[in-house]
């Protein structure tokens, strides 16, 4: 199979983060430097598939990209070309425009899609590859660590360390005020960044979806804190956390979204309740969008690089609908459809979650 490639097209779909732009300069380098191939970039994911938005790259696009944040191609998590949207006489509809991505793919003479993003980019691929024959390569990108088949996805340690930074802050203001400080992270559905900046951070109670939490208990461990001495209490708190036979709290539907239901408020709604069960100030801090942006680290600077290095290896091999992953330091791949479907959740058993209750950390339960 070596050899058939020729000129390879890569995107950035869904939620940014940081890392993104060292993937897409791995990707470059390497593929020019190494095998002397041709590299196209797809702007704003997807939609830049349907739309013909798409330019070549060499390596001075991509010269100084490292430490940045964000895509230079830009990105969007709402335009699926299987269900794309339209505005027709003033009305919102949606098609399937998948055939006009892949005429334009041919159009452009792509021999490949390498994909770079999380669950939905990804599942997106698959169905490229499984009902439009078109070869497609899928590198794996969240903060939210949530996709399977992989131990670790870049941008996750960036926003960790974003979490990490911001309860160490939130620290000396809690002690300084006697208050109860919460922290509300993203996540979605997955409780790891607030589980690992949580331990990072010194959080005395973190909450997370995996272990739903009483209000009752959190409340203990503050007034035990009390009783200790400590007249102050950090609460690291997931988006997607709900409080024991409670639903979800959401912010808001979005229609038309590929995940209509927008997390966020619980962090409001816990200090809310601890106010008035046991009367000491509380306050709230939502990260939101900071945990995404800004300079990766050095750690997602180097996962991504080699998750690139790796993509075009797999290019070139012709081994068309897998994505690259880390498994146990080493840099492999798996059939995408092993990555998507199914969440990573936080094992309610695992390592990192008995280290943190064996140092006093309440999970609320």
């Amino acid at each position: 199979m070596e050899g058939r490639v020729r000129r390879i097209g890569i995107l950035t779909g869904g939620g940014d983060c940081a890392g993104l732009n060292a993937v897409i300069r791995a990707v470059v380098k390497s593929a020019i430097g190494k095998y002397g191939l041709e590299v196209w970039g797809i702007e704003n994911g997807f939609r830049g598939l349907v739309k013909r938005e798409i330019r070549p790259l060499t390596p001075s696009d991509v010269s100084g990209i490292l430490p940045r944040g964000g895509t230079i191609l830009g990105t969007t998590n709402r335009d699926d070309p299987f269900h794309f949207p339209l505005l027709e006489e003033g009305r919102l509809i949606y098609k399937d425009m998948s055939d006009v991505a892949v005429e334009n793919f041919r159009k452009y003479k792509l021999d490949v899609l390498i994909v770079v993003g999380g669950d939905g980019s990804l599942k997106i691929a698959l169905d490229f590859w499984r009902k439009k024959n078109m070869p497609v390569i899928g590198i794996p990108k969240t903060i939210d660590n949530d996709l399977d088949a992989t131990d670790v996805t870049f941008g996750f340690d960036t926003a960790v360390l974003t979490a990490t930074e911001a309860l160490d802050k939130l620290h000396t203001t809690a002690e300084s005020h006697h208050r109860v400080m919460i922290l509300e992270v993203m996540g979605r559905y997955a409780g790891w960044i607030a589980l690992v900046a949580g331990i990072a951070g010194g959080a005395d109670i973190i909450l997370i979806p995996e272990i739903p939490f009483d209000l009752e208990k959190v409340c203990e461990k503050i007034e035990q804190r009390k009783r200790e001495g400590k007249r102050f209490s950090l609460v690291m708190v997931a988006e997607g956390a709900r409080e024991k036979g409670k639903d979800l709290v959401i912010q808001k539907v979005v229609e038309g979204s590929p995940d209509p239901i927008r997390l966020g408020g619980i962090g409001k709604y816990i200090a809310d309740r601890i106010e008035k069960m046991i009367e000491l100030e509380t306050r709230v801090t939502v990260l939101g969008h900071l945990q995404r942006g800004g300079s990766p680290t050095p750690m997602d600077r180097l996962l991504a690089t080699r998750f690139g290095v790796k993509a075009v290896e797999l290019a070139v091999e012709g081994r068309f609908g897998e994505m690259v992953c880390i498994r146990g330091g080493e840099i492999s791949s798996v059939p995408i459809e092993m990555a998507v479907g199914r969440l990573k959740l936080v094992p309610p058993d695992c390592e990192l979650i008995n280290v943190a209750r064996a140092i006093g950390i309440s999970f609320g339960d």
